[in-house]
């Protein structure tokens, strides 16, 4: 058989099915985009705050930058040339902001969780995850010498039994999850976690914070800031390229699981650093953290309005965050439904198979903080 013919044989089964995906051809214009000659609200950007098309703050950064400060390139991997003094000074700010010992940053979220558990896990190693956890965490777990077990979706009744069950017979468990999940928008509750946690000596803790740092907090720190339990947390991880609108990943930790890394995660030892120049940008943005309240302010308000909406009008909505799903079941109707609100003015997009479950394909609106309540109110009249 003609390998060429087989693939072209799956993506027409994938176009019949409603789940072709294809790269958008788009133009960014600020909280906009313009896709086909029509200008529409982005409503499926993890641009969380803002940030990423606020021209002032681009305009304010630049404006501290010298042609000997930008550096496009890191040119090594940090363990050769590629160890600037940025990075020490955005770990030592990410440290301190989190009130612990150490801090290391990642090329990627994804570079992140595909490489933190295959280091730290062997044979003797249990990692109990959440059903839901996000596919770069699914993918550091299979590329793992550990056992896994995936308990239901945020049932820690589920999860204590496992826990009494597997307990004594490994030399460590890891729990495994998100704070904020990425597709229903619900979250963890962290504090039950952690009390878990605490029943056993060889449990830990790792907690991707992707879609809740800067967003959530009183400075922004995520979900573990607001359920107050940074503390307790062995692994608590998360990305700049979200709310903080830059590039890269990072784990807040202990000095020892810090230099563990180091030495053995093969995601950080094996690849080019980020630019220097990125990592300023990311000090820049971090440094600012706290004034960015009123986005989370009006995130918070403008996602209670539309949950509202969604609920009035028959969906189940279990977000409790700024990303609201609106599941609509077959691949091929939401296809449609994303059709039709970007004829109305709204680039929102599909979500099917396998992202999501079969029959659960949705749109998943993804608000940001310098959205408008007006302009949720226009949307909420085409839902």
């Amino acid at each position: 058989m003609n390998p060429l013919t087989d693939w072209a044989r799956e993506l027409a089964l994938l176009e019949g099915e409603g789940n072709l995906r294809r790269l958008s051809a788009i133009h960014h214009r600020g909280r906009e985009v313009e896709a086909d000659g029509k200008v529409m609200l982005n409503l499926s950007s993890n641009d969380y705050l803002g940030l990423a098309a606020n021209l002032p703050l681009r305009t304010e950064f630049l404006q501290g930058l010298t042609p000997e400060a930008f550096l496009p390139s890191s040119s090594s991997s940090r363990l050769l040339t590629g160890n600037f003094d940025i990075y020490d000074r955005l770990e030592t700010l990410i440290a301190g902001l989190f009130r612990r010992e150490s801090a290391l940053v990642f090329n990627s979220g994804y570079h992140m969780n595909a490489g933190i558990l295959p280091a730290v896990c062997d044979a003797r190693t249990l990692i109990l995850a959440d059903k839901l956890v996000h596919a770069s965490i699914i993918d550091g777990i299979r590329l793992s010498a550990a056992r896994c077990i995936r308990y239901r979706h945020n049932r820690y009744d589920q999860l204590e039994q496992l826990l009494v069950a597997n307990q004594a017979g490994y030399d460590k468990i890891i729990i495994v999850t998100e704070s904020i999940f990425s597709m229903d928008g619900d979250e963890a509750d962290l504090r039950h976690l952690v009390a878990l946690k605490r029943q056993y000596d060889n449990v830990l803790l790792y907690v991707d914070e992707a879609h809740a740092v800067g967003v959530r907090g009183v400075h922004g720190l995520g979900c573990a800031e607001e359920q107050d339990c940074i503390a307790d947390i062995d692994f608590l991880c998360g990305t700049f390229g979200k709310a903080l609108a830059s590039v890269g990943g990072y784990v807040v930790c202990s000095k020892t699981i810090h230099d563990y890394l180091v030495n053995k995660m093969r995601t950080l030892i094996f690849t080019t650093a980020l630019p220097p120049i990125n990592l300023q940008w990311s000090l820049f943005i971090l440094e600012r953290l706290d004034c960015f309240a009123p986005q989370r302010e009006r995130l918070r308000r403008t996602a209670s309005l539309l949950k509202g909406a969604l609920t009035d009008r028959g969906y189940v909505c279990p977000s409790t965050s700024h990303i609201l799903p609106m599941t609509i079941g077959d691949s091929g109707d939401t296809v449609l439904k994303a059709e039709f609100l970007q004829r109305k003015g709204f680039y929102a997009l599909p979500v099917r198979p396998p992202t999501v479950p079969e029959g659960t394909s949705r749109i998943r609106f993804s608000l940001t903080g310098d959205m408008a309540e007006e302009e949720i109110k226009n949307l909420i009249e085409w839902l």
